[in-house]
Formats: C-alpha cells, structure tokens, sequence
C-alpha cells in the first residue's frame, strides 16, 4: 500500500482535491536531493549519532543528501543545522515502511510517501508439533544406531549430528556462515529423499530432544518420539543429554532470568561479530574506557563515545517485542534485547584490515589487541584509556660462558599462559581415553567420548617464569654464540591484567587445533612474587657492545654488507609455508635469536603491507629517497612521542623501520636498553648528568602498584578453532556474575570460569 500525505497543519494530501500539491513540493526540495555516487554509503540501518534503527521507535530518517541515518530525536536537530529538507523516513516492525519526509518552511511539516518493503517474520520460540510426526514412514532397514560414537556418514564429522528419524541415516547439520556447523549433509539427504524428520543426537534425554523438520523448515515436537527413535534402537528413557561446551559455557542447563537497565545492554551479531561483542563489552566495564567515552573530533572517538553510550546508558537495555501476530497485544520478555547494532563502530576498527574488515569469525584476542594499538594511534594528547593494561615485561639473559647478564624491557598488554597437557590431573583418564580410541579405531568401533584434560593454573603460571634455554644467544662478552637462559618477570604490575590461555596450537600436520582442557582459574590472584628486581649485587653485565649489523637494523654500516642470517631459522620458517623474504626480516629483526622468536615476529606482521617484500636495511640505497637524515612523517613522530617516548627517540624508531608507525613502535619497545644512551631532546636531560638527578629511564607510560588481583571478567570461547564458532563473555556486576551472549543479557547461574579464553583481573586495593 502507497499513501503520500503533507502534514501541514496535520492535513491530509491523499485526498484527490489536494494531491496536485504534490508535485509542487517534491520539485521545490529536489536540488536538495542527491543520487548516490559509487563508494557513497547509505546508512539505512543505524543513526550517526545514536543507536535508533528501523526498529527504533519513530524509525530512521535517512538524508537524501549526505545519506546519513538519525533518529528522531536528532534529525530535527540535523534540519536545523544542515537545511537539509528531503529525508527517506523508514520503519520496521513485521513489515517495513518506507516514507518519504519533506521539511517545509516550518520544519514541522512533513511529506510522506509511502511504503513497500517486506521484511521476513521474526521467529518465534514455542515449536508446534510436526504434521509428520503422527503418520511417519520408518524404513525396516536394520539400522541401530549405537550410544555414543557417532560421525558423519558422509564425512565423518563428530560434531552437530542429526539422525533422519525415516531411514536412521547420521548425517552432520546445516554450514553456518562462519563456516562451522557441518556440511550440510542431512540437508542435502532430505532434498534428495523428503525424508522430513531429524534429530539431534546428544539431545535426547527422557524429556525429548531437539527435533527439525526439513519440509516444515523449523524446530518441532514429536509427540511418537519414543517410538520413533526406538525404532533405531534408542531407548530415550535411558540416554542422558551430553553436555559439551557450547551448553556449559552458554549454561544452557539452566533457566537464566533476563537483566535490563544501564551496563545491561545486549548486542546484536552483525555476522560473526560476537568476537568484538565480547571484548567491547568487558572494555566498557573499565572506569577508563568509561570515562573517556566522550565527543571527540576524531571519527575513532566519537565512535567509541556513541558505543560506550549505548552500552551504558540502559537506554537500549529493553525487551525485544515478541513477534505476535497481533503487534499491538502486550508481550512477556524472552531474554532477548532490542540492544544495539554496532554497525558503523565495526566498520571504523575494521577499515583497512585484512581480517577485521569482513564478516568472518576471528580471534578475541587479536582483535583486543588491534582495538589498544587504534586507541594507542589516536591517544596522542590526553588521557589513553589502553595505560589502564599496559604493563612493563622484565627479561633478564645471563650467557652460561661467562655468567654476565643483560636486562631489557619491553611494553606488553596481555599475558599469554601456555597449556602443559602433560601437567593434567586425571591423566590416567586421558591415556585409558586414547587407548580406547586406539582399539575402536583398529576395530571399526564408534570411539567412546573423550573427556576433558584437567590442568592447573598454578601449573600454567610456573611454566610463565620458568627459565628458558637460548642455544642461539650472541653473547657480548665471548663476541660469539652461545647457550643463555631468559627469565621473565613484571617490571610493573597494571591496574587491569588480562590473561590469555594459550588453547589454540597446531597439530603435526600444521592444521590450527583447539585444546579441549578445563583450567581451575583462581577468583584472587597474587603475582608479587613475579616482579623483577633488576641487576642483582656483585652481578656483572654483559658489555654494551655492538653485534654484528644483524643485531643493530639502524646502525649505519656500510651498505653494501649483507646482513648475516641464520639459514637454518630461515629454511624452518620457510618449510612450514611462509614467503622467503618475509622469513628473512623474521630473522633479521629478532637477531638471530632462534625459531621462536623469529615466528612470533611472523605472527605478529602477517598483516603488515610489505610482509613479503624485500627485507631492505634502513637508509640502504635500494629503498628509493632514502637516506641517513630522511626526513619522518610528523604524524608518525607525534603518536610516538604521545606514548612517552622523546622526539629524537621516535625519528631513530622511524628510520630504523622505514617510516612504518607500526614496525617502529615495535621497534622502540625492544630498543629501550638503546634508548636509554641517548638524550632526551624533550623536557629531559642529558645522559652526562650526575646519578644522584637521574630522570626515569625513558620509555612509555605505565601504571604500577600491587601484584594482587581479583577476577571480574572472562571471555569464553566455543568451536574447534579461532577460525569458527562463538564468543560470549562473563561479567561480574556487584557481586552478580552476568553472561552476555550477543543481545541476551542473564543473571549467570553457573559461570564457567575453567573454560575461559581470555580471563581479565583488576587490582585489589589494599
């Protein structure tokens, strides 16, 4: 249906005797009317400035000019600022309304021409019994299906199976756009034969289970479920539901009562977003990324101020309208949210990314960590809300010929905890598993379910101070290489740490796994015994001597000298698939110092533009313009010299990496031994000054105190790989433990904490 009206004193222009005024407005606003360009975007689903949506109460108004979305409460405000009178007014309920609003002179009459956009029925959640249920068709085929070691029988798939309650096939579910799911298997079996029932095996208790009807495309009861499934062979009055980790961390077990109000605003997966759901989330329960969430300038900024509103305000906490037939009947909430669609937030951290720019799943903790280098950019006067985890890392070398050692500091955000398999409790339980697994495998048996490692944390903890052996070490005392052993240890503790559980690794074959483990992680936490202390009495350090060129990348030595490069860390990088150049500056960078630390250089550039480019020493003649007093960007020096460090400290990080900001902050935190010989251009002094007067050594901004803390958040992950699945988060709210999961938002009966990925503390006060 199609209606125009003119609200001019609230008359109505649908009428025939006033439709010739019609015409008559549209050409007086049409040089206000643009069509859009290509590369012109048409936020049609979220306002610049709020959250309001086509679902939104009022709506969303769209400029014909700038194709900016507002609300109603803003776009007035845009009128009156802008001039603007031509806007495109869309709302949605169970059907879309698309108007078009036209302001006169008073702003406050309006023209509209209506709509005609079909959105598809919400779902909702009460399954109705299946029309196939009551007369099914069971094939006599023989078929038992066993109690437990299922697969695929297509492709062998262990996870999201579902038997076809006609014939028995076990066939995996539908792909999910994140690509994890299964293969569509028991999809594809129902196209091919219209056997229209299945259900999922590890749902069956006494109680039913989950059962989906293909032909009626939805979840439904089946009132003959018993019959239908003893068919097989499967008594449900003796099967217990498998509880695996999507229901754990979910607590799907249990009956979770919705919370609404400010902090307790949900938000809405965009497609594989709950990654940034979760870590936007427990960000916005610090006080400094609370604090700063204010107008800026900076589009950055005033992104982030529209997200902290929106998550804190309450102003969205509000219960999704339950998709009745009737609309105007009252509706009982269903745990879902209205909450937010952080749609334009995503855009802006994600410009330019290779990963963070689409819709495909991705890693919590590289995107914690992309998200604190964006605020590290933008922060360059004021406040940083990052310094809040920002901590000081203490390794400490000592070269076992010569017994001297070598202090260095380095800035890091986050501490990664390795998983130790062979530290487990119930190890027994593990081998008996395997052996087991052996033996069905050598019989053609379905396998028994494994269980779940259980690991220490103090075991994960002690692996973090452990020493460790460098076979690779250029020692400046014996001016050759050597075996050294590196101790890490907190030269500052920050007010919140973040702690990662190392459970993503890769198997044999190089394919990226998860490890299934369970992880007693403390609510306390005391690591004062962790921090570093510096050159012990009467210990010698290692002389400040030069390496060769390798060890200096900015030192200015003959050009025409190749760097000298270990071919057997090169040929290592270069055998598990990585690009030749790329391998040689993983070398080069981390001196020569062994296949660790040359493949955290790789992990940590992969997403650098000239990864693979030609490793290019800096100011050699082969990088074009460049030479030893190239000129810096000063956008570049200014973000550096914002971090703390001096301007003549940032230009040496600059040349030394070819103007990259990112390569030279990398640079300068493991450079900061170097540093500290040189003099503070800025506000600092000289290093010729007495002991007694010496200023901090020079470095960035870090916050200290108390080794001891208490947990208030973690970020749990589902799903085989980093590559899939889904995130939720865990946080605790006056004493309350609250899960968000996308737009729900629930008291937490059961939180998982031995199942975490990401784990966050913040300091006891003492």
């Amino acid at each position: 249906m199609r209606s125009l009206k003119y609200y001019d004193n609230y008359k109505d222009l649908s009428t025939g005797e006033e439709m010739a005024e019609v015409s008559e407005i549209l050409m007086s606003v049409l040089s206000t009317v643009r069509v859009p360009r290509p590369g012109d975007r048409v936020h049609k689903d979220e306002c610049a400035l709020s959250f309001a949506s086509p679902e939104s109460e009022g709506g969303l108004y769209v400029c014909m000019n700038s194709f900016l979305g507002f609300g109603s409460q803003f776009v007035e405000r845009h009128h009156a600022r802008t001039g603007q009178r031509a806007y495109l007014h869309i709302t949605r309920t169970r059907k879309s309304q698309v108007t078009f609003l036209y302001y006169a002179q008073p702003p406050t009459m309006i023209s509209k021409v209506a709509p005609s956009l079909q959105v598809q029925q919400w779902d909702g959640e009460v399954r109705q019994e299946s029309k196939h249920a009551p007369d099914l068709k069971q094939l006599d085929n023989g078929v038992k299906i066993p109690p437990s070691g299922w697969k695929c029988e297509v492709c062998e798939l262990q996870e999201n199976l579902w038997m076809n309650l006609t014939d028995g096939k076990v066939l995996c579910g539908r792909r999910y756009f994140d690509g994890s799911g299964g293969n569509n298997h028991a999809l594809q079996h129902f196209q091919q034969t219209g056997y229209p029932l299945a259900v999922k095996l590890g749902t069956i208790t006494p109680d039913g289970a989950d059962v989906y009807s293909y032909d009626e495309d939805d979840m439904v009861l089946d009132s003959k479920l018993a019959e239908h499934l003893s068919h097989f062979g499967i008594d449900m009055m003796t099967m217990e539901k498998r509880v695996g980790e999507w229901e754990v961390i979910q607590e799907s077990g249990t009956t979770l009562r919705p919370l609404w109000g400010p902090g307790l605003t949900g938000m809405k997966n965009l497609g594989n977003s709950c990654y940034l759901n979760s870590v936007m989330q427990v960000l916005f329960t610090v006080p400094d990324f609370q604090e700063r969430s204010v107008v800026s300038l900076s589009c950055f900024f005033f992104d982030r101020a529209k997200l902290g509103h929106g998550l804190l305000s309450g102003e969205y906490s509000k219960p999704a309208p339950d998709p009745a037939d009737d609309l105007s009947a009252p509706s009982e909430p269903r745990g879902d949210q209205v909450g937010i669609a952080p749609r334009m937030f995503k855009a802006l951290v994600g410009r330019g990314h290779p990963e963070f720019s689409t819709n495909r799943q991705q890693d919590a903790q590289e995107f914690l960590l992309h998200f604190i280098n964006m605020v590290e950019r933008n922060c360059r006067s004021g406040p940083n809300p990052s310094e809040a985890f920002r901590f000081l890392v203490e390794e400490r070398i000592v070269c076992q010929q010569s017994q001297k050692a070598k202090y260095t500091q380095r800035v890091d955000y986050i501490v990664q905890l390795p998983v130790l398999m062979d530290q487990a409790t119930n190890a027994e339980e593990l081998q008996e598993a395997e052996r087991l697994r052996e033996e069905a495998e050598s019989t053609g048996t379905p396998p028994p379910a494994a269980p779940r490692a259980q690991i220490p944390f103090s075991a994960c903890l002690d692996a973090l101070s452990e020493p460790e052996t460098l076979t690779d070490f250029w020692s400046s005392a014996v001016q050759g290489k050597t075996t050294a052993t590196k101790t890490t240890r907190f030269a500052s503790f920050p007010d919140y740490l973040v702690i990662q559980i190392k459970k993503f690794t890769f198997g044999l074959d190089w394919v990226p796994k998860k490890l299934d483990v369970s992880i007693d992680v403390p609510d306390t936490l005391d690591l004062s015994a962790l921090r570093g202390t510096g050159q012990q009495p009467g210990e010698e350090l290692l002389p400040e001597v030069a390496p060769p060129p390798l060890m200096t990348p900015d030192s200015r030595l003959d050009r025409q000298l190749p760097p000298v490069l270990d071919d057997s860390t090169v040929s290592q990088l270069c055998e598990m698939g990585f690009p030749l150049e790329a391998c040689r500056k993983a070398v080069y960078f981390t001196g020569n110092t062994g296949i660790d630390a040359a493949m955290n250089w790789v992990m940590g550039h992969m997403d650098d533009a000239d990864f693979s480019a030609p490793l290019v020493l800096p100011g050699s003649s082969s990088a074009p313009g460049s030479t030893p007093t190239e000129s810096v960007p000063e956008e570049h020096l200014a973000t550096i010299v914002s971090m703390g460090f001096s301007r003549d400290q940032a230009t040496r990080a600059l040349r030394a990496t070819s103007n990259v900001l990112e390569r030279a902050v990398d640079w300068i935190f493991s450079h900061l031994d170097d540093l500290e010989s040189m003099e503070v251009s800025e506000g600092g002094r000289s290093e010729a000054g007495s002991e007694g007067s010496r200023d901090p050594p020079p470095g960035p901004r870090v916050r200290d105190g108390p080794g001891k803390y208490e947990l208030f958040a973690f970020i749990s992950h589902m799903g085989t790989s980093t590559m899939c699945g889904h995130y939720v988060c865990h946080i605790k709210k006056d004493q309350q433990w609250v899960i968000f999961n996308d737009q729900k938002v629930c008291a937490s009966e059961k939180p998982p904490k031995d199942l975490g990925y990401l784990y966050f503390y913040r300091r006891v006060a003492e």
